[in-house]
């Protein structure tokens, strides 16, 4: 249940961002005959009056199609209403409707959540600390036996207790003892083991086993007094992912050989997205939200068969005054879609490759 619920998570932000686009033409009486969620052959379609809705083979996103260029389409060539007879302000706003209906969304789902789960209060703190990734197969950690979902409740005897620094001091006892075996007293599920796992340095000397750690417990919520703080606390929790959410980018822009591992596809979105709905499932709140802006973000960028490569070249004819010649167009597009598609299918697979065990 949990992966259902992160695949319609994700399905459902990219149905919001081709809404944007398709209700930005439709208010704007621009013709729009195709609704497409995804790419490639035809899983499911409906043909409405004007629009054929359809489920498509593979899931990187989706698209709405103009009759402009449809060699089936009657419509005459000069009609005002075509995508490609609109003023460049009229199909900008079109093309950037996707990007804003995205980062709307994610913003009402923050005041949805601070509505109706409330705003973080506290943490109730529980003996341990949770190991809710293992990072490689060939890290300490995973030779030693250490698991996900494993509770480590002590190192080299010493209790790590119920309390904002189990966390911290678990740090300190892995990071000061690189090559020096350690015992980690673990609870799995309702067996305790003792496992031993030799930190091994990294570039700066400190000890790594190669997990990510997580305080173990709960954490408590509080309702605000006032229904309108809801609004102020969503525009802020708002703001700082979109903060991070940018310099993320441009990490991975300028240190790409550190960050390019991190970059994640669908399965590996869908796979934390499961991790955080099993855990705590009011956290899928924030996880669209995240999921929602972070696609906003990869969205204008401009890049060829994104909407910022569209843009680009809008922003291109407006001061030529003219479009650049329609072969330069489709030439960057298309290489730029046969681009992402083949990004996204290697990604599918990488990503799919690391959940299956070795």
């Amino acid at each position: 249940m949990s992966v259902l619920a992160a695949i319609a998570v994700l399905a459902l932000l990219i149905v919001v961002h081709e809404l944007g686009h398709f209700t930005a033409a439709r208010a704007q009486g621009i013709y729009a005959n195709r609704f497409s969620i995804g790419f490639g052959p035809i899983l499911w379609k409906y043909q409405g009056k004007e629009t054929e809705y359809a489920l498509r083979a593979f899931p990187l996103g989706g698209f709405v199609g103009f009759p402009d260029d449809d060699p089936e389409s009657t419509i005459p060539a000069d009609d005002p209403n075509l995508m490609r007879n609109r003023p460049v302000l009229d199909r900008a706003i079109v093309i950037s409707a996707g990007v804003i209906a995205n980062l709307v969304f994610a913003y009402l789902v923050l005041v949805l959540q601070l509505g109706l789960v409330g705003v973080p209060s506290g943490f109730n703190y529980q003996p341990g600390v949770i190991v809710p990734e293992v990072v490689t197969r060939d890290a300490p950690a995973a030779q030693a036996g250490l698991q996900e979902g494993d509770i480590i409740l002590a190192v080299n005897g010493q209790e790590l207790g119920a309390s904002d620094q189990a966390s911290v001091t678990l740090k300190n006892a892995i990071e000061s003892r690189p090559g020096q075996a350690i015992a980690l007293k673990v609870q799995r599920q309702s067996d305790t083991l003792t496992l031993n796992v030799t930190p091994r340095a990294d570039a700066e000397g400190k000890g790594k086993i190669g997990v990510k750690l997580s305080p173990n417990g709960t954490r408590v919520y509080s309702h605000p007094k006032n229904p309108l703080e809801i609004f102020s606390l969503a525009a802020e929790q708002f703001q700082r992912i979109v903060v991070l959410t940018v310099q993320g980018f441009g990490q991975l822009i300028f240190n790409f050989g550190k960050v390019a591992d991190q970059v994640a596809g669908p399965v590996k979105i869908v796979a934390e997205g499961a991790k955080i709905a099993q855990a705590d499932v009011t956290s899928l709140f924030q996880f669209a939200a995240l999921i929602s802006i972070n696609l906003a973000v990869i969205n204008i960028l401009p890049l060829p068969a994104l909407d910022g490569g569209h843009l680009t070249f809008l922003l291109i004819e407006g001061l030529r005054g003219k479009p650049l010649p329609t072969k330069i167009q489709d030439g960057v597009m298309q290489t730029g879609l046969m681009l992402l598609l083949g990004l996204g299918i290697f990604l599918i697979i990488r990503d799919t490759a690391s959940l299956i065990p070795q």
